[in-house]
Formats: structure tokens, C-alpha cells, sequence
């Protein structure tokens, strides 16, 4: 279950991991997926396991305290196939396998690209957080934050690491608002205030390719990776 920790790695990781495997090949690009519990991390990564598999070499790691519920849930929907989706139990707060103590995670991931290779884009998700939760540099190469409606329209004007410095914050089950009375306009400027010219998207999983400019800005990020 991945839940040997050795000691090598720092407390904090700064750096980011190397691009290129043992043998000269590159690797997979690594993106996380953070948020509270309940935004719709897990939906959003079967969405995109969905959008994305005809076009890429997926794999998937989940994090959850002592369950595989995550990881259960994707094979259940059959988003990929069985080998290409592995657990981390993370046995504290999931920030510490993503940020603090990523051992469990790198295990997991490097696993999977010595099964699997070539891997085109693995997806790291972590079990529901706080506005805190971030990745390590050294585990993922971008990161995703995603909230919902239904946390309240004043999550991006409280910010916190996760909402202001992601890669990519995504605003999720935006067909909630009108019932749990969420000012969509709101969010979008105070978004805009928290983040700069950090990119912003609305999302419905609940509608017909909700999850398409998600979707679209991981195509970016593949892009990106091929051309450094």
C-alpha cells in the first residue's frame, strides 16, 4: 500500500523532481489535484480520465487517510484500467503525503511508470484538505485546486495557498449556485483578485462535457512538458 516512508527526503521539497528517468527517457508529467472534501476532486479526475484516454497514456494515484475509497470509486466507473489506478493510505492529513513527507506518493508513481512506460500524464490526487493543501514540487510538475458553490461564494476571497498559488484553481458544481445562493460573478472577481494572471475555470461535471476546458488546459500542460 505504499506506506513505507524512508528517511531521504527533506521535510519541505523546493526542487522539482527530474524530467528524465533511469535511461536517459522522459517521464510522465505528474499533475495534482487538491481540495476540500466534497469539491469534486475524484469527479474531475474520472471526467478527465474520460476526455483524455483516447489521446494519452494515463495513470492515476489516490490519497485517503485509511481507505481506498477514491481509487475504488475510479475502478468502479472503469475510468482506466485496473493496473493503471494505485492507492496511497496516507495514515495522517493527506497534505503530508503531497507536501511533507511525498515518499509514499513517489513510490507509487515511479511503480507505476516501471509497469506501465511509456506514461504520457499521471494525475496525483489527494484526499479532501484545507485551503492550505499544496503539492511538492518534487512530486508534481503543476497542481490543480478545486472548490465548489456549494463551500460558500467567499472561498477565493479568503484564499490560502491552495487558491492563490495553484496552477490551475477550478470552480466546480457551478449548477449548484442558484440553490445554495452562490454569486458565480463574485467568486470569478475575487478569483481574479487572489490569483492574478493565475487562470480560472467554472465547472458543471453535472452537464455534458462540463469538464472540457479542464480537459483543454491539461492538453496545454502535455504540450508544454513535450516542448521543454
Amino acid at each position: 500500500m505504499h506506506l513505507d516512508h524512508p528517511t531521504s527526503y527533506p521535510s519541505r521539497h523546493t526542487y522539482s523532481a527530474p524530467r528524465t528517468r533511469e535511461g536517459g527517457t522522459t517521464r510522465a508529467l505528474r499533475i495534482g489535484l487538491g481540495g476540500p472534501v466534497g469539491s469534486g476532486k475524484t469527479a474531475t479526475v474520472a471526467a478527465l480520465c474520460r476526455a483524455l484516454r483516447e489521446e494519452y497514456s494515463l495513470a492515476v494515484v489516490t490519497n485517503d487517510i485509511y481507505t481506498r475509497e477514491d481509487a475504488d470509486f475510479l475502478l468502479r466507473h472503469a475510468v482506466l484500467p485496473p493496473e493503471r489506478i494505485t492507492a496511497v493510505e496516507t495514515g495522517a492529513c493527506p497534505h503530508t503525503a503531497i507536501r511533507d513527507d511525498i515518499s509514499a506518493n513517489l513510490e507509487a508513481v515511479e511503480d507505476l511508470e516501471d509497469s506501465l512506460a511509456p506514461i504520457d500524464v499521471i494525475l496525483v490526487e489527494s484526499g479532501g484538505d484545507n485551503l492550505t493543501a499544496t503539492f511538492s514540487k518534487g512530486l508534481v510538475d503543476a497542481q490543480v485546486f478545486v472548490i465548489d458553490v456549494a463551500g460558500g461564494d467567499d472561498i477565493p476571497r479568503k484564499g490560502g495557498p491552495g487558491v492563490t498559488t495553484a496552477d490551475l484553481l477550478v470552480v466546480n458544481k457551478t449548477d449548484l449556485a442558484p440553490y445554495v445562493g452562490s454569486d458565480l460573478d463574485r467568486m470569478a472577481r475575487d478569483a481574479a483578485e487572489q490569483r492574478g494572471t493565475l487562470p480560472v475555470l467554472f465547472t458543471s461535471l453535472a452537464q455534458e462535457g462540463g469538464v472540457a476546458p479542464v480537459a483543454d488546459w491539461v492538453r496545454d500542460q502535455v504540450a508544454q512538458w513535450r516542448r521543454q
